[in-house]
């Protein structure tokens, strides 16, 4: 992509020119110098300045103008992901963000943004566009979360392993009752059916995920309910086993502990309870601001710290086991199919929606590849069982 009409090069970068940069153009370029990073420079990982209103923009509100003036074309870098990995090994963000940026922080302390309201608003956001997106770039599983590598050469043998894994971890045997929280594209479901003879309800408020799941489980004892789980807590059902799969980050700090007690209300007694979730390492209130304006509303990871807390006094915590950096291969391996399957996805998403994803996909990557970002499965149980053999 080339300069736009009208619009100069940043003075004196990548031109030869001489004259000295403006305040902003300056202080960019040596923040991204610290990350070994250069403006119009010749590496892959380098940055492509096509307008010089970048450098006010990603000053004053962060990560959110960087992926709006990404959106929009005024910058590109070849290796997206690693350029995302060196500013996160570097500390850059801390540096930029004004005021918009910094309300979004504190809007999360008083207020409860997860209101039942709100995950309507993911799904129309996020799951509502089509199904033809997630399977051009979920593969043959459509599991909408992370890949389990171990001893797997492809994406779909890696999906695989985590639907057994996650299986496993549960101790699935034939009769029992399954409950997924969030349910996905059914796959998940299907194997618990198919591979482990298990009767599976999925509570899922996506109806494109729901009708592709299912037509996925047709003639299989599973049960897809188009339901919020907030919406039956004075009713639960019971069931030998509960999980929840890429559900958690959206049910917010200050909700934590009611989803699981409600977990905990639905589990019969001797039961198990699987959160395979993201994690980040130090607690926060409040979301990435481009995510949660452009990827996932009211979006929110947790921390460690956070889980425990919700946990105590109600919960045994009876395995803990962290697989991010499989993340990073697996959001690699989507991009590769999304960017295989774009000629035919172009006329219906557009170009700006292409830009957004590839900053999503790849800067989340690069997260997960500097160990900013984890991925947890947690096995819970209400402490009444003699003993737990941890599974990998």
């Amino acid at each position: 992509m080339g300069v736009p009409r009208g619009v100069d090069k940043p003075s004196g970068f990548g031109d030869g020119g001489n004259a000295r940069p403006s305040g902003p153009t300056r202080k960019v370029v040596e923040l991204l110098a610290l990350a070994g990073i250069s403006v119009n420079g010749p590496n892959p990982w380098d940055l492509k300045v096509h307008d010089p209103r970048f450098f006010r923009r990603v000053l004053a509100t962060g990560n959110l103008g960087a992926g709006e003036a990404y959106m929009d074309g005024w910058w590109d870098v070849d290796a997206l992901d690693e350029f995302f990995a060196r500013v996160a090994r570097a500390g850059l963000t801390e540096h930029v963000g004004g005021l918009r940026t910094n309300l979004l922080a504190l809007s999360g302390r008083p207020v409860n943004l997860q209101t039942q309201a709100r995950p309507k608003q993911v799904v129309e956001r996020h799951y509502s566009p089509g199904n033809d997106l997630y399977q051009a770039m979920l593969g043959q599983h459509m599991q909408y979360s992370c890949a389990y590598w171990r001893d797997a050469e492809t994406l779909d043998q890696a999906q695989a392993n985590t639907l057994h894994l996650i299986c496993r971890k549960l101790g699935l045997r034939p009769g029992m009752r399954l409950l997924d929280v969030g349910g996905g594209f059914g796959s998940l479901a299907r194997c618990a059916a198919k591979e482990y003879g298990c009767e599976v309800v999925a509570y899922n408020i996506s109806r494109e995920q729901a009708a592709y799941a299912r037509d996925l489980c047709q003639g299989l004892p599973v049960r897809i309910e188009e339901k919020d789980y907030r919406s039956v807590v004075h009713e639960p059902q019971q069931f030998d086993r509960i999980v929840s799969v890429r559900f958690f980050e959206h049910v917010g700090y200050k909700n934590y502990r009611a989803f699981l007690g409600f977990v905990r209300s639905c589990l019969k007694d001797g039961g198990l309870f699987l959160l395979h979730t993201i994690g980040v390492n130090n607690s926060r209130t409040v979301g990435d601001a481009w995510m949660d304006k452009y990827i996932f509303p009211g979006g929110m990871l947790p921390s460690m710290a956070q889980l425990i807390a919700c946990t105590e006094g109600r919960w045994i915590v009876e395995d803990w086991h962290n697989f991010g950096p499989d993340y990073d291969r697996t959001m690699m391996a989507w991009w590769q199919n999304f960017e295989r399957g774009w000629p035919e996805l172009r006329s219906r998403y557009g170009d700006r929606f292409y830009r957004m994803w590839r900053y999503y996909l790849l800067s989340h990557a690069a997260g997960f590849r500097v160990r900013t970002f984890q991925l947890w499965q947690v096995v819970l149980s209400k402490g009444d069982i003699e003993g737990y053999t941890s599974v990998r």
